[in-house]
């Protein structure tokens, strides 16, 4: 592997078309598509300024970089992908790829990363200050995330994630097979519109307003829920609700069950609504 060592690079696709190299302490400066059309590039300590810097690169590990905020866009139709250790300051990241693997990262401009993307593995990854993140991805893992974005895991299909805190309005509308576990959920109207939606001992912030509805859940609830609303089918059970919001509005098949249970005693089904 050909390696390239404390240098910088600038202006219109420097490295486009390389293959096989190792990047270290390289800097690519403002300028566009820095690494382009290339294959199994490792980059070390490296500082990205310019826009769209790996486009189209297949096969890369990517560890302890920096990505500026002129940075945007930058990993797109790029697959095979690992990175650790870097830090994030530009938006609309990690769109159109397949097998991306990501380890303490940190994502401060969150805005619409992480869009259909296939084949995703997070741990220790904190986002925040974004929207419309991981909308459209398919078949995603995570682990041990911090989250604080509106609009999140909008029409994905086949995502798990644990241990978790996800904050912020319209948390997985229209999602499919989506699985929460040890998760902690805040922002309003969360959970809507989702199919075949499971809840494994997660925890809610008192704001969550209005959730599940129009959804079919499978819910495990710790401590207290606030608000449920028309949830289509399923069976949903929380230690304590604040309201059950059931109108004219719900849509079949209309058979959710929800229960509380009293934790002090163990007695389950203390409370039940069948719709």
């Amino acid at each position: 592997m050909k390696e390239i060592k404390d240098q910088t690079f600038g202006g219109e696709r420097p490295l486009f078309e390389s293959h096989d190299v190792r990047l270290q302490n390289v800097t690519i400066t403002d300028g566009e598509s820095g690494i382009k059309e290339c294959s199994n590039i490792e980059a070390d300590h490296c500082q990205f300024y310019g826009k769209y810097p790996l486009w189209h690169v297949r096969g890369s590990k990517v560890t302890n970089c920096y990505f500026a905020p002129g940075s945007r866009s930058a990993i797109w139709y790029s697959d095979d992908m690992t990175m650790e250790d870097c830090v994030i300051d530009g938006p609309k990241f990690f769109r159109e790829m397949q097998r991306l693997k990501i380890k303490d990262v940190t994502i401060n401009d969150a805005d619409e990363t992480f869009w259909n993307v296939d084949g995703l593995t997070m741990e220790n990854v904190t986002l925040h200050e974004g929207k419309y993140v991981f909308q459209y991805v398919k078949n995603v893992e995570i682990h041990n995330a911090h989250i604080t974005t509106k609009d999140a895991f909008w029409e994905v299909e086949n995502v798990t994630i644990y241990d978790s805190y996800l904050d912020g309005e319209y948390l997985g509308w229209h999602s499919k097979n989506l699985r929460l576990v040890n998760c902690h959920i805040g922002g309003e109207q969360p959970l809507c519109y989702a199919h075949n939606l499971i809840l494994e001992n997660c925890t809610f912030d008192a704001a969550c307003d209005r959730a599940f509805e129009y959804s079919t859940v499978e819910a495990t609830i710790r401590g207290h829920i606030e608000s449920i609303k028309n949830p289509a089918s399923g069976h949903i059970t929380a230690d304590s609700i604040g309201e059950i919001i059931i109108d004219e509005n719900i849509k079949g098949p209309a058979d959710c069950v929800i229960t509380t249970r009293d934790t002090a005693s163990g007695e389950k089904n203390k409370k039940a609504t069948t719709l």
